[in-house]
């Protein structure tokens, strides 16, 4: 084998595998860490037990596993095994397992000991998924309490060090630094409007007529490339192969693009960031960066994900480029210009940070951790995001109130797919008969949702995997094989049956149960939020449907991307536990007093009402909270003292998360009105009655003693400056809290104060001694050594009467004029 730059570190690395637990490994793309470390260490490592090697994408996970076996001069499965959904390829010659897709965290949760594995490796791990993140925090936990003779390699070409480090304090780091040609970088900025991707397309064929060799061209997603290669089809040779290399590709025509073009033609692979790392496409000399990448963003508040285009981050516009210099000095076309990039993140949002968490709510469950933060993260969950997570767990049935997995839930584990998907295979097992099929056919295709489908019908698309009529028909066939299998039902045939579609996939989502609204295509969901499908879509007359796939638009109501048609009846008849009858109290402002009436409910959905007889005037503070949780917030009684309080708890919140204050977002205390306000409503029973209320002790209740005494301690309302003044601190969200006060109060002071235990620095807003804004500054010492002499100068002659020293860092704070000093 050919001479790489990870061979400079191995015996180092070698060395310190066997004296340390835990390793970072800080390698460039096509240093070797994936390809050529796995073999070494299975030949010299001396270790006695399997390795298994976490790839976060699939394609990287296959192509490693084939060229790693084709070393040893065998297949996969035989040394070298490979775990991916819906495909494992192991025996038990298998010393080196290379996994992905969530397959290491059920490793770890069938058998938290890894008997017979003796080294973890997290490849990539700056790509931040959250299966990775998820893995380690529970291998961590694995090593400290069970194994401490397990061995953990963290390897990544772009990593923060630091944060690493933090997080494995004991771990060894090693360093390669690679191995990259020279690579020239061109700059060129497109317009910022919608349609750039026609002026890409012609800078892509000039820098085709320029330069020799094969080209990498990173845009943001499936459609983006599918555009590029109609602009390109035209304008290039029969000599240039136009290649897509996105994620829901088949794997054959993944291949085609990673392999060399033929003798005498020419490479032009249109890929999304799946080709940052991991993979090595051959040949590739030219790289025109977009600058583009697509992610999906999850809202906590909608339980709707939304699909934004960002900038990239400067450590992948480093990865990218890198691509043109693995074989041969190459070219990176950015475009967008030198100073854009200086303008962009250093490092991309972790996945944990901004996705659906309730993969990983349902993993803690089955962990017995109630609370992620008792685990080791370089980012903890959000709490937010996991408390939804486990509200919608507890709506199928998986949780019951104390967080813990329920005996359903135990068997939605078991079946190895997401909680919705998993969700849908329990039903269809409980549902039997044709139910059994349909669900494991539906999952396969919900898995991956079929591309380039113009109906957003499921029904539709699941009538062509069933006729043969679908693309991948067969890989989906396959998958819905392995669903059967684990609901022991191998020997079913697959063939739909319509009766079970819309109450299997209401099992599954259950949130997503949708209610017309009356008008063109809009809907309802029963988790309150709004939903449409264009107009001319034939499914747009139903009165109701289950929503499978649905993203966030920037404005109004969400997108339905595949749906089913639903009847009331039926799936009442199948999931009645998913319907409740209740009445309801509320405030009639028109007519001014209590209604109430019976309503049949789904979430927040009202399918059907009937007015009741007059109500008990004892429930009146009861409609009032109603009517308060419909009107906002905005109702009650606010003064200084409430708001201050409430903005100083969400700065905490931001600042402070150790704190662990509750939450008081408006949507949190509207969702727990009964058990913050309706304690303080005695005696309250009409809407002009509610500014009686004391809002102000109703807060502090929710707050709690402790946590208002540990608040007040971390930002207090008030500042006592040298001279004795207490001076009130502005604090507004996302800004740093403000102190106005007179500028010769401040002499002496040497260093701007600090709030939240030393976090964050107050502005000071310095005054005039007839209180107009001097300056405002939050770096006191270097106002006083630059600026102020500005101020000295001016001030002096304007109010001579005051003191303005030369030196005002070390003269004493004064409130009077010179005369009375």
């Amino acid at each position: 084998m050919s001479q790489l730059p990870i061979d400079d570190v191995l015996p180092d690395l070698l060395a310190r595998l066997q004296t340390h637990s835990q390793l970072i490994l800080k390698a460039p793309p096509g240093a070797g860490k994936s390809t050529r470390l796995p073999l070494v260490l299975l030949q010299q490592a001396a270790l006695e037990g399997r390795i298994v090697l976490l790839e976060p994408r699939r394609l990287a996970a296959r192509n490693i596993a084939r060229y790693l076996a084709s070393q040893l001069g065998e297949k996969v499965g035989e040394t070298i095994g490979l775990r991916v959904r819906g495909e494992t390829r192991v025996s038990t010659r298998t010393r080196l397992e290379i996994v992905t897709e969530g397959v290491m965290t059920r490793m770890l949760q069938q058998d938290p000991e890894l008997e017979g594995v003796s080294l973890l490796i997290f490849d990539e791990f700056h790509e931040r998924s959250i299966h990775a993140d998820t893995s380690l925090a529970l291998a961590l936990e694995v090593q400290e309490a069970l194994r401490d003779d397990l061995r953990i390699l963290v390897m990544s070409a772009t990593l923060d060090e630091e944060a690493l480090s933090e997080l494995l304090p004991e771990a060894a780091y090693v360093e390669s630094l690679g191995r990259c040609y020279p690579v020239s970088f061109r700059y060129k900025t497109l317009s910022e409007q919608t349609h750039w991707l026609e002026p890409a397309s012609r800078e892509v064929i000039s820098l085709l007529g320029q330069e020799p060799g094969a080209m990498l061209v990173f845009l943001p997603g499936a459609g983006e490339i599918r555009r590029m290669a109609e602009l390109l089809a035209d304008k290039v040779g029969e000599e240039v192969i136009v290649a897509p290399l996105y994620g829901q590709l088949s794997g054959g025509v993944q291949q085609q693009a990673i392999t060399p073009a033929p003798s005498g033609q020419r490479k032009v692979v249109l890929a999304t960031n799946i080709a940052e790392t991991s993979l090595t496409i051959e040949g590739i000399r030219l790289v025109v960066d977009c600058g583009y990448e697509r992610i999906a963003k999850w809202d906590p508040k909608t339980g709707i994900s939304r699909l934004d285009v960002v900038r990239i981050a400067r450590s992948s516009a480093e990865q990218r480029a890198g691509r043109a210099g693995r074989l041969e000095p190459g070219v990176c076309l950015r475009l967008y210009s030198e100073e854009q990039l200086s303008r962009q993140p250093a490092v991309p949002q972790p996945e944990i940070l901004r996705a659906d968490l309730t993969s990983l709510a349902m993993e803690l469950a089955q962990w017995g951790c109630l609370d992620a933060r008792d685990l080791r993260w370089l980012d903890t969950p959000p709490s937010v995001t996991l408390q939804l997570s486990r509200q919608l767990l507890l709506m199928l049935g998986a949780l019951d109130e104390r967080g813990q997995l329920t005996d359903k839930g135990r068997q939605i584990q078991q079946f190895g797919a997401e909680p919705r998907h998993a969700a849908i295979l329990a039903a269809g097992q409980a549902f039997g008969g044709g139910a059994i099929a349909t669900a494991a056919m539906m999952v396969a295709l919900l898995e991956e949702p079929p591309r380039g489908q113009a109906s957003p019908d499921l029904h539709f698309q699941l009538s062509l995997l069933e006729d043969g009529r679908l693309a991948k028909g067969k890989q989906y066939l396959q998958r819905a094989g392995q669903h059967l299998a684990k609901m022991n039902a191998s020997e079913q045939p697959l063939r739909l049956d319509s009766r079970w579609l819309a109450p299997l996939l209401a099992a599954g989502y259950p949130d997503r149960i949708a209610l017309s609204r009356g008008l063109d295509g809009r809907y309802q969901l029963a988790n309150g939020q709004g939903a449409m499908l264009m107009p001319d879509e034939p499914m747009a007359g139903e009165s109701m449907l289950v929503v499978a796939d649905i993203v966030k638009t920037r404005q109004g109501d969400s997108r339905i991307f595949s749906a089913l048609a639903a009847d009331l009846d039926t799936l009442r008849e199948a999931l009645p536990d998913m319907f409740c009858e209740r009445e309801w109290l509320d405030w009639d402002d028109g007519k001014g007093r209590l209604v109430a009436e019976k309503q049949l409910c789904c979430g927040k959905l009202i399918l059907a009402r009937a007015a009741m007889a007059e109500p008990d005037p004892g429930k009146a503070s009861e409609a009032l909270l109603n009517a308060i949780a419909r009107k906002g917030l905005g109702v009650l009684p606010w003064n200084e003292a409430t708001e201050n309080l409430l903005v100083r708890v969400r700065c905490a919140a931001e600042w402070l998360p150790e704190l662990g204050l509750p939450e008081m977002d408006e949507d949190s205390l509207l969702m727990n009105l009964n058990e913050w306000l309706l304690p303080y409503m005695q005696g309250v029973k009409t809407l002009k009655a509610i500014d009686k209320i004391d809002l102000l002790a109703a807060l502090e209740a929710r707050l709690g003693w402790h946590n208002k005494q540990a608040l007040d301690a971390a930002l207090p309302t008030h500042y006592q400056v040298p001279t004795g003044s207490r001076y009130a601190i502005r604090y507004q969200l996302g800004q740093h809290p403000v102190l106005a006060v007179k500028l010769q109060e401040m002499f002496g002071e040497q260093a701007s104060p600090m709030i939240a235990n030393g976090k964050v620095a107050v502005v000071l807003e310095l005054l005039s001694p007839a209180q107009r804004p001097l300056q405002i500054t939050r770096d006191l010492a270097a106002f006083w050594a630059g600026s102020y002499r500005e101020v000295q100068k001016e001030m002096k002659g304007r109010y001579p009467k005051h003191p303005w020293p030369d030196d005002p860092a070390t003269h004493a704070p004064t409130r009077k004029t010179k005369k009375y000093m």
